[in-house]
C-alpha cells in the first residue's frame, strides 16, 4: 500500500513537471511569434505612416518582453525551497505578473499621448500597406492565442500572457478595421480613435491581473475567505476557547496558508494538543481549502491582545 502511494506520488510529480515543462515550451514559441509581428509591424508602420500599426508594434514588443519573462518565470517557480529561499520561488511568477500589468498599462497611456497628438494633427497613412501588415500580425496572434487558450487557467502568469496576447489580435482586428475606412474613405482620425479604443480595452482587462498579484504580494486575505466564517467554525469545537491573531494570505495564486494562535479551554497534555491540531488542520483544509496550517497552541495566552486580528504588529517587537 505505501509502495502504491510512493509510486502514485512520483507519477503526480512527474506529470506536474512535464505539464510545467510544456507550459515553458509554449511560452517560449510565443516569444518568438510575438517579436516576429513586432519586426514586422516597425517597419510597417514606418513605410505606412500608421500611428496604430507602430503602437500595436509597441505593445507587441512590451508584450513579447511581458511573455518572455513568464517564461523564465515558469522556469524559475519550478525550483524547490532552499534554506536561503524556504517558501521556494513560486512567488516570483507573481512579480512578474504584477510587472506585465505595469508595462502593458504604461505602453497603454503613451500610447494615449501619441494618439492625442495624431488627433491634433492628423497625417495621411498608406492603407494598403497598413492591412497587409496587421493582416500578418492577425494571423501570428491567432495562432499565439490558439496556443495559450488551454493555459490560461493554469495561473495567474499564464493569464497574464494570454490577455496580452488577446489583446493583440483585437487590436490587429481594429487596424485591419480602420485600414480599411482609410482605403476606401481617406479618413485618416481612424488612426489614433482605434489606439485609444484598444488603450482602453488592455487597461480594463489588465488591472485585474494588477490588483490580483497586488494583493498577493502584499499578503493580502484571498478573495472568497472570511475570517468570521473560520473564527466560528473553530470556535464550536468545545476544547477551543478562542483563536487569535490569525493570518492568512496566498504564497502564489493558489496556495493558501494560515497561520494562528489557539487558546485552549482546559490545560492539555501534548498528545492531546496534537489530536485537536489534526483536527484543525482538517477543518481548514477540507472546509476551507487552506493548503498550509501553522498553530500555535496555547492556555491562558496573550490575554491582552486576543483579538482575531492582532492590530498593533510594530508594538509585538519592543
Amino acid at each position: 500500500m505505501n509502495h502504491q502511494h510512493v509510486s502514485d506520488k512520483q507519477a503526480h510529480h512527474h506529470h506536474h513537471h512535464h505539464g510545467a515543462n510544456l507550459h515553458g515550451k509554449k511560452l517560449l514559441w510565443v516569444t518568438l511569434l510575438n517579436l516576429s509581428i513586432t519586426l514586422v509591424q516597425l517597419v510597417g508602420g514606418v513605410i505606412s505612416n500608421s500611428l496604430a500599426l507602430l503602437s500595436d508594434a509597441l505593445h507587441n514588443l512590451g508584450d513579447s518582453s511581458a511573455i518572455f519573462i513568464a517564461f523564465i518565470a515558469n522556469k524559475i517557480g519550478r525550483r524547490n525551497a532552499s534554506d536561503k529561499n524556504t517558501f521556494g520561488y513560486k512567488r516570483f511568477e507573481i512579480v512578474a505578473a504584477f510587472f506585465n500589468a505595469i508595462v502593458l498599462i504604461a505602453i497603454c497611456i503613451f500610447l494615449f499621448y501619441e494618439a492625442y497628438r495624431r488627433f491634433m494633427n492628423p497625417e495621411p497613412i498608406k492603407g494598403m500597406v497598413m492591412l497587409w501588415v496587421a493582416g500578418f500580425g492577425l494571423v501570428a496572434n491567432l495562432l499565439s492565442v490558439l496556443v495559450l487558450q488551454k493555459e490560461k487557467e493554469h495561473n495567474l502568469n499564464m493569464k497574464a500572457a494570454y490577455l496580452h496576447l488577446l489583446g493583440d489580435t483585437l487590436s490587429s482586428v481594429a487596424v485591419i478595421a480602420g485600414g480599411v475606412f482609410m482605403v476606401v474613405y481617406q479618413v485618416y482620425w481612424i488612426d489614433p480613435l482605434i489606439t485609444v479604443l484598444v488603450g482602453v480595452y488592455i487597461i480594463y482587462h489588465t488591472w485585474h491581473v494588477l490588483k490580483e498579484s497586488f494583493d498577493i504580494l502584499m499578503q493580502g486575505t484571498p478573495p472568497g475567505i472570511k475570517l468570521g466564517e473560520i473564527q466560528e467554525s473553530l470556535e464550536q469545537l468545545a476544547e477551543i476557547k478562542d483563536i487569535h491573531h490569525v493570518h492568512v494570505w496566498r504564497l502564489g495564486d493558489s496556495q493558501l496558508f494560515f497561520e494562528g494562535h489557539v487558546n485552549i479551554s482546559n490545560d492539555l497534555p501534548v498528545s492531546a494538543s496534537q489530536r485537536l491540531i489534526k483536527r484543525i488542520e482538517a477543518i481548514l483544509k477540507e472546509e476551507f481549502s487552506f493548503s498550509h496550517v501553522t498553530l500555535q497552541m496555547e492556555y491562558n495566552g496573550c490575554q491582552a491582545n486576543n483579538g482575531l486580528i492582532y492590530r498593533n504588529t510594530h508594538e509585538n517587537h519592543q
